[in-house]
């Protein structure tokens, strides 16, 4: 029945879709990202579809990838008691049109997305920071991310302050023993 589904579909806007993938009763499109705003739409006012709620809006972050970033969006249809998984990818200059025109709520998740991994969407009405700092540097969830970041924000009682510092890392060389601190014990026989 669902590969039913995912091939009228198909059949009704080929030219959208890239391909698509149907395992475990899971339904995901991968829409090239010029047509994604129409596809949504589509998804949304279709009277087989009715995918009126988008209860999540995502990224995955591929950095071998030609097309770096995969945005993810999961629609649930209420009406047809179904969810359905749309992706489309982009590399790290490209941008993507918002979404917040064809569900409202998606304006919060671009926020998100733009803040954490950097991906641009376009004629976003409030694309800002939404997670980390006006000042901060970098997109926290990219791979390439160091993973303690580039400045300490700290406060600093004598200064009686918040304080920006750039990070330094130092680490002493340590050996490690793997050995059971039981196997140390002598044994009395």
């Amino acid at each position: 029945m669902i590969q039913n589904f995912s091939k009228s579909i198909l059949k009704m806007v080929p030219k959208w879709v890239q391909y698509h993938v149907v395992h475990r009763n899971e339904i995901i499109f991968y829409v090239y990202p010029e047509y994604l705003i129409p596809f949504l739409l589509f998804l949304r006012d279709h009277v087989n579809t009715q995918y009126k709620i988008c209860a999540d809006l995502t990224a995955v972050d591929y950095p071998s990838r030609k097309a770096r970033f995969e945005v993810v969006y999961n629609l649930l249809s209420v009406q047809y008691n179904s969810r359905i998984r749309i992706k489309t990818c982009v590399d790290e200059m490209t941008s993507i049109e918002s979404s917040s025109s064809v569900y409202s709520g998606n304006a919060w998740f671009e926020r998100e997305v733009w803040d954490m991994f950097g991906i641009f969407f376009a004629n976003h009405p409030d694309l800002r920071r939404i997670l980390t700092d006006y000042g901060f540097q970098g997109h926290p969830l990219r791979k390439d991310f160091p993973l303690s970041g580039y400045k300490e924000v700290r406060y600093d009682d004598s200064e009686k302050r918040v304080v920006t510092e750039s990070i330094e890392c130092s680490q002493e060389f340590r050996f490690f023993e793997f050995d059971s601190p039981w196997e140390q014990i002598e044994k009395t026989s």
